[in-house]
């Protein structure tokens, strides 16, 4: 047989003992695609629906006995744009991240038995979903063009950063999202967004049209762009092409390391999502967290607000660094260095809005000389070590703390987060410290202060440039709250200006 099984199959319809086994060849582009790691109690739609995004699904084979499947796609770019959008975003199944390549069959061939007859049915199911989708959204499945795939998406009342991984989080519950450029224009963040297809964009803008990101801000307005396709030269902070992890990150900021919140963030296409985000604000790591577990959209309070740091420098890192660093976007509720592990670290928020900004800002900043690896923690709670057991000070509560930035509603520190810059802002100075004062404190440590100046209205705020983003992070960790006498504590945080 030519096919990926034996055509005279015993008829039990046992796939699995008939599958010949397939000579992987990843490099070489194929209709049909090799899907491998599947949960045991997959069914032929969720299959099915991974090809959906990207083109028409010709024929499916299941393994079940082994865990894998085959899937055809009506033609060779819909495999390659399915295989390399894949390869950016690992698809999530109940928990399973699931991979695929490139068969060395260039077609499926079926027969009768059990499971094919079943998978049949299931293709011609979802075949008939789509055009009967089609037409009830008012679009001719004869090819008439329908809305654009690319959406223009405005966010009003910016109340807190949104990044292009949330936009992505959000946007995939409702299909595969291909490219993504963010932008601002007349003092707005704007976003261009591309799904696989104009129905699902369609699906997208009427769920999502004026809700809320996070709690009462945040407001999404959606259209269609005239645009019918995004032309994306740089995978970064402010672009991706999900289709080409290759691309390079460009002359921006380094790319955040975005794969282990995507992968955790990508959702099959979901029809069951309700009502949208109906009145609910989503803390975006919740958002992650929901799309990987398969739930509907989380409510305000839930949310993942523990995270796992690491790659961390075990000679440098302290519970009191992390506090001070973390405490920029949120306030850090506990600090927990692994004892067995002191590169790793459990960092706990007061909610999962904090953790998301806080994971969005500093994942793959440098620190102490190691790019720091942030990831949401399957904790939902730090814990304190029990009474009479000493972890070497590694364990430390912060819930009273009173340098908590964020304690009162509506701080105006709120409006405040920025992203780590080499230009740090200086506030609660006292009248009497000036200029040469504050360069020596902050070259003490060893770095190199750029340049400085006061403020014109009021000289108790002043901005400090330091040589490297990695320089002020280290300065803002060892001078906050620094005593400046007369009761002054200094205050130190990211600025967004330049001098």
């Amino acid at each position: 047989s030519n096919g990926p099984y034996i055509m005279s199959s015993p008829a039990n319809g046992n796939d699995s003992k008939k599958f010949k086994g397939d000579i992987r060849s990843p490099g070489i582009p194929s209709r049909v695609i090799h899907v491998r790691k599947l949960p045991s109690d997959i069914n032929e739609a969720e299959v099915i629906s991974l090809g959906l995004p990207f083109g028409k699904v010709t024929n499916l084979l299941m393994l079940k006995g082994k865990n894998q499947a085959f899937l055809e796609m009506n033609t060779e770019e819909a495999a390659q744009t399915m295989v390399s959008y894949y390869s950016s975003v690992t698809p999530v199944i109940r928990n399973h991240p699931i991979f695929m390549q490139y068969s060395n069959h260039k077609e499926l061939k079926t027969d009768n038995s059990p499971n094919q007859v079943r998978a049949q049915a299931a293709l011609q199911a979802v075949n008939a979903v789509q055009t009967g989708s089609m037409a009830i959204a008012g679009v001719d499945p004869s090819g008439v063009t329908g809305p654009s795939p690319v959406l223009r998406v405005i966010v009003e009342n910016l109340f807190y950063p949104v990044t292009l991984d949330v936009l992505h989080q959000i946007f995939s519950k409702f299909g595969t999202v291909l490219k993504v450029i963010t932008f601002t224009k007349n003092n707005q963040f704007q976003a261009l967004l591309q799904f696989a297809d104009g129905l699902t964009a369609q699906h997208a803008k009427l769920a999502l049209d004026g809700q809320n990101i996070y709690n009462a801000c945040c407001t999404l307005r959606i259209s269609f762009s005239k645009l019918t396709s995004l032309n994306v030269k740089y995978n970064n902070d402010k672009s991706r092409d999900y289709t080409r992890p290759d691309l390079p990150t460009g002359d921006s900021q380094p790319a955040i390391e975005h794969h282990a919140m995507a992968g955790a963030a990508f959702g099959l296409t979901m029809p069951g999502v309700p009502g949208a985000l109906a009145s609910l604000a989503i803390p975006g790591a919740a958002a992650a967290a929901a799309a990987a577990g398969r739930l509907g959209f989380p409510t305000l309070s839930g949310g993942h607000c523990v995270m796992l740091v690491s790659n961390l420098n075990p000679e440098r890192v302290t519970p009191q660094c992390l506090f001070i660093l973390f405490g920029v976007y949120g306030d850090v509720i506990r600090v927990k260095i692994m004892f067995n592990k002191k590169e790793n670290a459990l960092v706990q928020m007061s909610d999962g809005t904090q953790a998301q900004l806080a994971m969005s800002h500093l994942n793959g900043q440098k620190l102490y000389g190691r790019a720091l690896r942030i990831t949401l923690s399957k904790h939902t709670t730090v814990q304190l070590p029990r009474e009479g057991h000493e972890d070497q000070g590694l364990t430390k509560d912060y819930s009273n703390s009173p340098l908590h930035r964020f304690k009162k509603p509506g701080s105006k520190n709120y409006s405040n987060i920025f992203p780590p810059s080499s230009t740090l802002h200086l506030s609660n100075i006292p009248p009497s410290v000036v200029e040469d004062d504050l360069k020596m404190l902050f070259s003490t440590s060893g770095a190199l202060v750029k340049n400085f100046k006061f403020f014109q209205k009021d000289r108790k705020m002043a901005l400090i440039q330091m040589g490297s983003v990695e320089e002020a992070i280290e300065s803002l960790i060892e001078f906050h709250n620094h005593d400046l006498g007369e009761n002054h504590h200094l205050r130190v945080s990211f600025s967004k200006s330049t001098i």
